[in-house]
């Protein structure tokens, strides 16, 4: 069997894809911060299938081991704020081009490398930035890796829905990112103008399965996947399928990019920052599919649609929860 190493194998993509590269037959070596909290992973594959081990990719000679003895080696780790020693710098482009080059030297054959949508050097970002320098050091030390940009990805546990879903319980209102200041348009107040930021979310079994099906393929090597979802929606969009799929009626309220940012000044504070003015400056840019590179259809794969995700997750979050019958809220 082949051995294959997933650098944060206990996230949310990485849980996914565990799985299935254990179903297909591959030893997983799952190198994630804490190997006794990834026990969990285990008892996707056969005894002894899947094993967990305590990794930090700032350390060089833990890295080396990790991928030592692998066919493949999987990077699926990203932090989505900075702070400290976890800085985008440090993980987005340090720690990839670690993994890639000392995957390289270790002689693995395929390096899948998870990079984001709207990944660029000439982003406002330091996310996104980040991201586009990780991408150029991947692609210099390991020139066949297989490169990976998903949009906002969903599934159960993501951290996009999950929020909102969880602020539309406590809260009376939702945020609408990106609108403009209210005008008047055809003898009425427009307040929401375009709905705000675009996004084209991916559901996480199609992230995962794109990961797998590219390595039966010979055409993947050294290819840029962009990971999108069938439709483009609005942030406002977005606001309206969580509260369809949580039965609420919070009041959907804009939010122009210089009051995120006020807001977000603030919130960094917190240790868990719900919201940072470099995702504000993210923001500023919609997040869908430039039509230039292949996308999940190029692997065979149809995307799924939110709309038929969403309620077996969000559910939780009805009044009265799950099991509960719709409630007006």
């Amino acid at each position: 069997m082949k051995q294959v190493t997933v650098f944060g194998g206990s996230g949310f993509i990485g849980r996914h894809l565990v799985a299935r590269l254990a179903a297909q037959g591959y030893v997983v070596r799952a190198a994630v911060r804490d190997a006794a909290g990834a026990a969990f992973l285990k008892p996707m594959g056969d005894v002894g299938q899947v094993t967990p081990v305590g990794i930090n990719i700032t350390d060089e000679t833990a890295v080396a081991a990790a991928v030592e003895g692998s066919d493949v080696v999987v990077n699926l780790v990203g932090v989505l704020f900075s702070r400290g020693r976890q800085n985008f710098e440090a993980i987005h482009r340090d720690g990839a081009e670690r993994i890639a080059r000392l995957s390289q030297q270790a002689g693995v054959s395929r390096l899948l490398h998870m990079s984001a949508l709207g990944a660029s050097k000439q982003s406002r970002s330091r996310y996104a930035w980040s991201k586009a320098a990780g991408e150029d050091a991947v692609r210099e030390a390991f020139p066949n890796a297989t490169i990976f940009r998903p949009s906002v990805i969903f599934g159960p546990d993501d951290d996009f829905f999950n929020r909102f879903a969880a602020l539309a319980r406590l809260l009376p209102v939702l945020p609408v990112f990106g609108c403009p200041l209210p005008s008047f348009r055809n003898g009425s107040i427009d307040i929401y103008g375009d709905g705000g930021t675009k996004f084209q979310p991916v559901y996480v079994g199609d992230v995962a399965d794109a990961m797998v099906a590219s390595l039966a393929r010979s055409d993947s090597i050294g290819t840029t996947y962009e990971l999108c979802g069938p439709t483009v929606y609005s942030f406002k969009a977005l606001m309206e399928l969580v509260l369809d799929a949580t039965d609420r009626k919070s009041l959907l309220v804009p939010i122009p990019f210089w009051v995120a940012s006020l807001e977000a000044f603030f919130l960094e504070l917190l240790p868990k920052p719900p919201l940072t003015r470099d995702q504000v400056a993210l923001l500023r840019t919609d997040n869908v599919q430039s039509g230039t590179q292949p996308t999940l259809e190029a692997l065979n794969i149809t995307p799924t649609a939110a709309e038929v995700i969403l309620p077996t997750y969000l559910d939780r979050f009805k009044r009265g929860g799950r099991f509960h019958g719709a409630q007006t809220a």
